[in-house]
């Protein structure tokens, strides 16, 4: 959206027209069991993805099969603004989530991700494994993934405002990259369009985040079994204690030819 502002540089004041990234609530909701799971602040686009990543990650579904159909709410209640930030998920005949058993309030923002997410011990009692061998890259094909995450980020271009999560091949071929508002939801999307089109597990692939790494990336990419993440920013401490509980390769503050290896060394490739 296009919002007037006023500019000033150097002493002089001028007004002008710039664009904002655009931010609303998305509820998630199971139609079987009957239930709403997320509200989450979000860029709008994508949704289905947002969605399907989102339980995915939280262990709410395990293969594509577990969801029979993705929907906007078509309640006639609702204006017709309101309807396209309702999703409806309906799961397969059979399938009953242990909701209560993810010990959180599923309620998230853009800045944070879910608030009150348990630790460790909650992936190790949901069968999490140890990320085990996968693959190998050089520091050249680190040093490329910053610019091609830049170039494909149409969004961010126009409103600086948007965080993008990029999936890359073993050779550092740019996949498929998503925006959003929320770091945590453009890698919900990313995983999500992964799911979606049976592409899971990501064993042999890299995801790159915009931002910061959190305990909340590290956890979905955890369970995509992604080997490798990159940022170009810092890791939370809990970040690098999951990835090294779970022998994930996590580099931060990519930037040139620089970056830091926080945990995973062996899978840098040193020629």
């Amino acid at each position: 959206m296009k919002a007037k502002i006023w500019t000033i540089e150097k002493g002089k004041t001028r007004s002008q027209l710039d664009r904002l990234a655009v931010e609303e609530p998305l509820e998630i909701r199971l139609i079987y069991p009957s239930q709403t799971v997320a509200i989450t602040m979000r860029t709008p686009g994508n949704d289905f993805e947002l969605a399907a990543g989102f339980l995915y990650s939280e262990g709410v579904v395990k293969s594509r099969a577990d969801i029979e159909k993705i929907s906007y709410c078509l309640d006639p209640d609702l204006d017709g603004k309101q309807r396209y930030n309702i999703v409806n998920v309906q799961l397969r005949d059979g399938l009953n989530p242990d909701l209560p058993s993810l010990t959180r309030h599923f309620f998230t923002t853009s800045a944070c991700g879910v608030c009150g997410k348990a630790s460790l011990e909650a992936l190790e009692l949901r069968g999490c494994a140890v990320i085990s061998g996968g693959i190998k890259i050089t520091p050249e094909i680190i040093y490329s993934l910053p610019e091609k995450l830049r170039s494909q980020q149409r969004v961010f271009s126009q409103t600086g405002g948007l965080h993008a999560a990029a999936l890359f091949d073993a050779t550092g071929k740019l996949l498929s990259l998503r925006e959003d508002v929320g770091r945590h939801n453009a890698l919900d999307k990313l995983i999500g369009t992964a799911f979606l089109a049976n592409e899971l597990p990501l064993n042999n692939h890299i995801i790159m985040v915009s931002g910061r790494t959190s305990f909340e990336i590290l956890q979905k990419c955890l369970m995509a079994r992604v080997p490798i993440i990159c940022a170009v920013s810092a890791p939370s401490s809990l970040a690098v204690t999951l990835a090294k509980e779970f022998n994930i390769t996590l580099i931060g503050f990519l930037r040139g030819e620089r970056f830091n290896v926080y945990a995973g060394w062996e899978r840098i490739e040193i020629i």
